[in-house]
């Protein structure tokens, strides 16, 4: 072997080496990069359902979930609440939920799948302020007196009924919006899917 053809080896061995070096590190840059581009997991659980258990949910008490980052309010309407919703067809703006701010199977009276439980985001239609969590009811101090319960958002004195209806003459242009949600059982809800909601 001549010392021509031996440094020549020794060349192509340093090509490919730093070939091979350099291949590596442009691997090692590109897959983080590529990384930070698909979604994260705290992302992915934002959109993800959200199994909720109602179980100890007694009439007139509710409670508040997160669902894609929005409050999300489960409440068990006493027969009381139910009975005031038919007195305000003529008050609310929307009675028969015509706007589509819920999925079909809750166009109806109490926009729900089971009359007494209630699932709404608490979020108000106007400018996305949060309505008051507590809702308010019927005869309480401040409220005008054909008020029969339902939720306030103090930002405009927007009301809406128990339904989560908005009355007429308020700047909200629409009703409370519904999540698609569908029952697992009798106390568990899951929120974000509707595969068994009709």
């Amino acid at each position: 072997m001549s010392i021509e053809s031996t440094v020549d080896c020794g060349r192509r061995r340093l090509i490919i080496a730093t070939a091979a070096v350099g291949g590596a590190g442009a691997v090692a840059a590109v897959v983080p990069f590529v990384s930070s581009m698909l979604p994260s997991q705290r992302a992915k659980a934002a959109g993800a359902p959200v199994e909720v258990d109602v179980s100890n949910l007694v009439p007139g008490q509710m409670i508040t979930v997160e669902w894609r980052g929005k409050p999300v309010w489960i409440l068990n309407r006493s027969q009381e609440m139910l009975d005031t919703l038919a007195k305000l067809d003529e008050a609310v703006a929307d009675p028969k939920s015509e706007v589509k701010q819920q999925p079909d199977y809750c166009r109806n009276e109490t926009r729900s799948i089971k009359p007494n439980l209630l699932v709404a985001v608490g979020i108000c239609t106007h400018l996305g302020c949060s309505p008051s969590s507590k809702f308010k009811k019927g005869g309480e101090e401040g409220m005008p007196p054909e008020w029969l319960g339902g939720f306030l958002c103090p930002c405009h004195g927007l009301t809406f009924d128990f339904a989560g209806r908005v009355f007429r003459n308020k700047p909200a242009p629409s009703n409370l919006e519904v999540p698609p949600h569908t029952y697992l059982s009798d106390t568990r809800i899951l929120i974000g899917e509707d595969k068994k909601g009709a």
